[in-house]
């Protein structure tokens, strides 16, 4: 079967970058997957598109090295099995609360008899490759959200799930968990420490963290701090910043704020 190399990267204390993707387009996802982003994460859960989208642009990128992540709508079996067996090599869950619903994640992504994912990888075993049933269980990643006030009161007992992968940072959510605003909130000292603290989790159970983030900055420092998988960014985000600043120069114009939609 295809080796998901980011999976075996952060397996190996390894860092990677990647990028997400919420426009529904193929060739938005195409040109994305070109750039050489370790990974890239197509948003269904507030990204604008649709599981006919994804029959789309997970074939789309297949022609690059780029592994697809796919961030479900909700903790819903069928919603993270469609996923998989559409090509995604590893899905992101959010708002996950407890052990109890960690597990339950992880038995979605794993064939009997160690979890309980129906078998028809209709797409997925022709992108995969020869031995996709018997080798899926240990090259799919499941990766859950903790970005709720319960997430993070039963941070160990989620990080210790067996077969859990990793756990990713909603920052914007983890701030309304603090009592903070989603914008401005993540830059607040209760934010970072709590980042820290989610790090830390992941470190003494032996998975990898990650977190999602904005600008280069910010992807920087959450390098430095050692988390395994940070985010860059999203197409939409890449293509206004771009368009507003070249737009401002060429005006010879204040660039427009833009109401911010957090990271």
């Amino acid at each position: 079967m295809r080796e998901n190399t980011v999976l075996s990267t952060w397996r190996k204390g390894g860092q990677t970058v990647g990028g997400w993707l919420s426009i529904g387009n193929a060739y938005t996802a195409e040109s994305m997957s070109s750039l050489g982003f370790d990974w890239l994460c197509v948003d269904m859960q507030h990204g604008i598109l649709s599981y006919d989208d994804l029959t789309h642009m997970l074939p789309a990128m297949s022609n690059y090295d780029t592994v697809p992540l796919v961030r479900v709508p909700w903790n819903e079996p069928y919603e993270i099995m469609k996923a998989l067996d559409v090509g995604a090599l590893g899905v992101i869950v959010p708002m996950v609360n407890n052990r109890e619903e960690a597990a339950k994640a992880v038995d979605s992504c794993r064939y009997p008899p160690v979890g309980h994912r129906s078998f028809g990888p209709i797409r997925a075993a022709m992108y995969g490759g020869r031995g996709y049933a018997n080798e899926a269980n240990d090259q799919i990643a499941c990766i859950v959200m903790i970005e709720t006030e319960e997430g993070l009161a039963n941070l160990d007992e989620i990080a210790s799930t067996p077969g859990l992968d990793a756990i990713y940072i909603g920052p914007s959510d983890l701030a309304y968990a603090l009592g903070l605003s989603p914008t401005s909130g993540v830059q607040e000292d209760k934010h970072k420490e709590t980042v820290l603290e989610i790090l830390a989790a992941c470190r003494r159970h032996n998975i990898a963290a990650g977190i999602h983030t904005g600008s280069l900055a910010q992807t920087k420092i959450h390098l430095e701090q050692g988390f395994n998988l940070v985010n860059l960014g999203a197409d939409s985000a890449f293509m206004a910043r771009l368009a507003s600043t070249e737009l401002a120069e060429a005006k010879q114009a204040a660039a427009v704020e833009r109401e911010g939609t957090g990271y």
